[in-house]
């Protein structure tokens, strides 16, 4: 082939190539996001609360719609950091109101486009880098009182945020004994606090204070996927509030010096070996029947004794 031919083939496939990648841009499927959020190490999603749930595909508007987004989690104030590399653009008017958090920002680039809602950015235009700060939270707490405070993260195509914000796969099991994450997106097995049914701790009042919670409620969005927390045996089913709701479910898991009670759970199956980390079933959908609650699966120690120890995982880990 002669030589100028080669050279003209050479830029011919180079510029295809081009146009072919930025049309379709590299999505690093092996990357994931950086934090986000002040507080927040592993970008967890709020679960649900009397608004609403934060999960990708939540009901809204009585069930009309859809959450097109994420809700992760940010205090009201703290700072906020950019998740990727790339081009800013807004302001992004979310609520088209005018109210105390209707702002935000776009970012596009490293093969992502992003919409960060219900933070005030310190400019709208230019690039920025991965972990660089962003801005602000705005008060969410002015405008829905009582609610979780978070960042509304919207990918531009309307497609499913959550395996970029979070581990894809559950995280491997600990040298130190301690139970691996039990609900996908709860990845240090955090605690529900307290709302207007009462609180998760060991111990919480229980009957009006004629008795005590002897469980330990690990918060968990309702439809999530349930980890074991160490390795053993299946045996169930386990009916805690015997009336056949819709969230009349659970297993016991025997092994590695452990027994407890997982409920509040639909298991994948009943009976046979599990290993610490597999996955062991969903959350059932606890809003239809205590909404408003923070969704949770309910631990218990087949003894009764407090499992928040082996719970606690470390902020991070």
């Amino acid at each position: 082939m002669p030589a100028l031919s080669l050279v003209t083939l050479v830029s011919l496939v180079s510029t295809v190539f081009t146009k072919q990648l930025d049309a379709h841009p590299p999505q690093q499927q092996h990357q994931h996001w950086a934090q986000i959020c002040s507080g927040n190490p592993t970008n967890q999603i709020r679960g649900c609360d009397r608004y609403g749930c934060g999960n990708f595909g939540a009901d809204r508007h009585g069930g009309k719609e859809k959450h097109a987004g994420v809700d992760v989690i940010c205090s009201d104030g703290a700072t906020v950091y950019a998740p990727f590399s790339g081009q800013l653009s807004g302001p992004i008017r979310f609520f088209h109101n005018g109210n105390a958090i209707d702002d935000g920002v776009q970012i596009r680039g490293s093969g992502f486009c992003v919409k960060l809602v219900c933070i005030h950015p310190f400019r709208y235009h230019g690039q920025i880098r991965r972990g660089q700060q962003l801005g602000k939270m705005l008060p969410m707490q002015k405008v829905y009182p009582g609610i979780i405070s978070h960042i509304h993260v919207e990918n531009c195509d309307h497609s499913d945020p959550t395996h970029l914000l979070t581990p894809a796969v559950p995280p491997s099991p600990q040298q130190d004994g301690r139970w691996a994450a039990v609900c996908s997106g709860n990845p240090t097995n955090e605690i529900r606090g307290c709302d207007k049914y009462g609180c998760g701790y060991y111990g919480a009042p229980r009957r009006n204070g004629k008795g005590k919670h002897r469980a330990v409620d690990v918060i968990c969005a309702d439809g999530a996927t349930v980890y074991a927390p160490f390795s053993g045996q299946l045996s169930g089913p386990i009916k805690f509030f015997h009336n056949g709701n819709a969230i009349d479910d659970g297993v016991e898991i025997r092994g590695s010096g452990f027994c407890v009670k997982l409920l509040c759970i639909h298991p994948i199956r009943y009976n046979g070996a599990i290993s610490k980390g597999q996955i062991l079933g969903r959350m059932l959908p606890m809003q239809r029947v205590f909404p408003g609650i923070t969704s949770h699966i309910h631990i218990e120690n087949c003894d009764h004794s407090d499992p928040t120890s082996n719970l606690e995982r470390g902020k991070g880990q």
